[in-house]
């Protein structure tokens, strides 16, 4: 079924003059403009959204969050209706003032949740908490997420995890600097006692140390069979390197010593002759 706000692949019904009709079931049919039917697949992925005059259209550009998803978006007007927001669109996304925590400047940039409201209109929230849970008991340790960067605080940062709970991100556990509105890969580090989460950029150890031995080894070769880094170097310093901590950069190169394939010196490590 088709949805406003959203990414579907509806199939080409006809064409008209001012272009190409799709098939959107419940919706009706609605207007790409300006295609022609030469130039189109028998289906299409489009974005439909409500135009001025608030009849449904389509379009193959891709906003920058859909309907249920959030976004760091920047303000690029504020007036007696609300603020307006650059999503990627030529229509630009309302931000209505009952939807604004804190009053938007233009130029500047808010984290907002893209919705639908009883109108079926398109439109962004920044009552982030209205959307999002605390307390997520679904998940396990180890487990892979998306999370969008959202809020600094004095212990890290949070962040929306699979566009539905809060997670927190620790200044400790960071090896990297990252801003607002980045979009990365997490590992649930814990659930803590009151099932709220506990991320990390690392992933687990089963899944770091292989990749990183054959890392390790490639990095020899391509420095023909040493490196100045070892287990007694600084974590920053592992880290600007492989990308790692230096508890797993151990587990790696001693794996790769019991194999007999490198030596560990007091500045280096050393690869081994086949």
């Amino acid at each position: 079924m088709a949805e406003i706000g959203r990414i579907n692949t509806l199939a080409v019904v006809r064409e008209s003059l001012a272009g190409v009709y799709l098939d959107g079931g419940a919706l009706g049919e609605v207007l790409l403009p300006k295609a022609r039917q030469s130039e189109l697949a028998s289906s299409i992925e489009v974005f439909i959204y409500p135009s001025a005059d608030a009849a449904l259209v389509a379009t193959t550009k891709r906003p920058y969050a859909q309907v249920g998803e959030f976004a760091w978006l920047t303000v690029s007007e504020v007036n007696q209706v609300g603020a307006f927001l650059d999503w990627g669109l030529d229509k630009e996304l309302l931000l209505p003032f009952a939807e604004q925590k804190y009053e938007p400047k233009v130029g500047l940039r808010v984290m907002v949740r893209v919705y639908l409201d009883n109108s079926q209109r398109i439109a962004a929230s920044t009552r982030l908490d209205r959307y999002l849970q605390h307390e997520a008991e679904e998940y396990k340790p180890g487990q892979q997420v998306d999370v969008l960067v959202a809020d600094t605080t004095d212990l890290g940062f949070k962040a929306i995890v699979d566009n539905r709970f809060w997670g927190m991100l620790f200044h400790n556990d960071l090896n990297t600097k990252l801003s607002k509105g980045q979009r990365l890969t997490a590992y649930i580090k814990r659930v803590r006692e009151d099932k709220r989460l506990d991320l990390t950029l690392l992933p687990p150890a089963a899944e770091q140390v292989p990749q990183l031995v054959d890392q390790i080894i490639a990095t020899l070769k391509e420095h023909g069979g040493y490196i100045m880094v070892s287990d007694k170097s600084s974590p920053e310093t592992i880290y600007s390197i492989f990308k790692v901590s230096k508890k797993i950069f151990k587990k790696a190169i001693g794996v790769l010593y019991k194999q007999r394939r490198i030596t560990i010196e007091e500045k280096g490590i050393r690869l081994l002759k086949d």
